[in-house]
């Protein structure tokens, strides 16, 4: 299942949110701010990075600047506390499901989320099908 985690006054986050009604594909919703992320789940980010906690926190939050806080000296279990005490830490919108995970709000690396099946249909109408120009059946296709 796709979990996206959010703040309500976060644009990208409503714009990742519509993106994916849009396209029907089923998620779960994360308020950071009203429900606590489990260790298990900020774990699940950390794996899914390419960078560690470069990909999921901003460096430029008042609280790390203000003091001057080095999260990359962290054990483990501080780190996990410090963002679930500081949930606003984190970089928004955060997109993870079993296999991967999207920062911020790029339809072109969201659309990863798209099932395989449904890209190969439009991939294949497009590049198969003789009246793509004139057809409006690949517009159900939505890749």
């Amino acid at each position: 299942m796709i979990r996206i985690y959010t703040v309500p006054s976060c644009s990208s986050c409503r714009k990742v949110k519509k993106w994916f009604l849009d396209q029907n594909i089923p998620f779960v919703e994360k308020n950071i701010l009203s429900k606590p992320i489990s260790d298990n789940e900020i774990k699940d980010m950390l794996l899914l990075s390419d960078n560690g906690t470069d990909d999921i926190i901003s460096k430029r939050s008042n609280l790390i600047k203000k003091d001057n806080i080095d999260v990359d000296s962290m054990k483990l279990k501080d780190l996990i506390a410090f963002i679930q005490n500081n949930p606003t830490i984190l970089k928004r919108p955060i997109i993870v499901d079993d296999t991967k995970m999207v920062v911020g709000y790029n339809p072109d690396e969201i659309s990863t989320f798209i099932p395989q099946a449904r890209r190969l249909a439009a991939w294949s109408c497009k590049t198969e099908c003789p009246r793509y120009d004139e057809c409006d059946n690949h517009l159900d296709v939505k890749a």
